[in-house]
């Protein structure tokens, strides 16, 4: 906890598209020369050091992006204005450019071409661990919601006791508890070492999903309470952005069609 790292991958014409990055690693004596720019980089205006990815040959594939660690003291690395956004706003983003920023040979981070190796491994990482946060904020706000729903009076009944009402919540429950055990066979799964694509895919679809679902229903029940501030709207704004980040839900989907043989393969790289 010392230091503070972040993840510089995407890019403005880069994002879903990892293998096409336009941010330029080139080779010198002693070292690298990075020139580019990284957007929506969690963590950028707090970061002591980047975690980089870097093409290093344009036309290699797989293997033409490299990894490299970067102090943010760096000369030519400037970090933008946080961006002011719908939710998340306790973890500051912010575009993140490199402008002839030297790095030595001994900051790349496995070797040269290992890039979308690296990257692979460390979002089976983040679409497992990270996503965890969500299952403890859906269920306080689950627990809030029953207690809600025992509480709030209409009409002189408990409003838990209408079926429109109970049965929303009946359904609340269902989406948590099968994103929780979806998520914790991900993480089973990478703990053992038998981590395949498919595993935190469906996690991070499942989390993300039932966050944003539960989100608005958990906003719906407490009617004009729930568009105030509070825990019910806080979820629906941080859950947002978690069908985007990490890879949008979209391209997990086609990462699951391709683990099981369908849609289109990557081409193969050269080397």
């Amino acid at each position: 906890g010392e230091r503070i790292a972040a993840h510089a991958i995407t890019e403005p014409e880069a994002g879903s598209d990892a293998l096409h990055l336009r941010t330029r690693a080139r080779a010198v004596d002693g070292g690298y020369v990075l020139n580019g720019a990284k957007c929506f980089i969690t963590n950028a205006p707090v970061a002591d050091v980047f975690v980089v990815q870097a093409a290093t040959d344009p036309r290699g594939g797989f293997f033409g992006l490299t990894t490299f660690l970067v102090e943010a003291s760096t000369p030519g690395l400037t970090v933008g204005q946080p961006y002011d956004k719908v939710g998340l706003r306790g973890s500051p983003t912010a575009d993140v450019h490199f402008d002839d920023c030297p790095v030595p040979a001994g900051a790349v981070l496995g070797a040269e071409g290992a890039g979308a190796s690296i990257f692979t491994g460390s979002m089976k990482w983040e679409r497992t661990c990270l996503f965890a946060a969500y299952l403890g904020a859906m269920r306080r706000v689950l627990e809030s919601t029953v207690e809600h729903a025992r509480d709030r009076e209409q009409f002189g009944t408990p409003i838990g006791e209408f079926q429109a009402v109970s049965h929303r919540i009946v359904d609340m429950l269902g989406r948590y508890e099968g994103a929780r055990l979806l998520l914790y066979r991900a993480a089973r799964s990478l703990a053992d070492g038998t981590a395949d694509e498919i595993g935190p895919a469906l996690a991070k679809i499942a989390v993300s999903e039932a966050a944003v679902q539960l989100g608005l229903d958990a906003v719906q029940l407490r009617g004009a309470l729930g568009v105030m501030d509070g825990e019910a709207e806080s979820l629906l704004r941080d859950a947002l952005p978690a069908r985007i980040f990490s890879g949008t839900n979209e391209i997990q989907k086609n990462n699951v069609a391709r683990a099981l043989g369908l849609g289109r393969r990557r081409p193969a790289a050269r080397r």
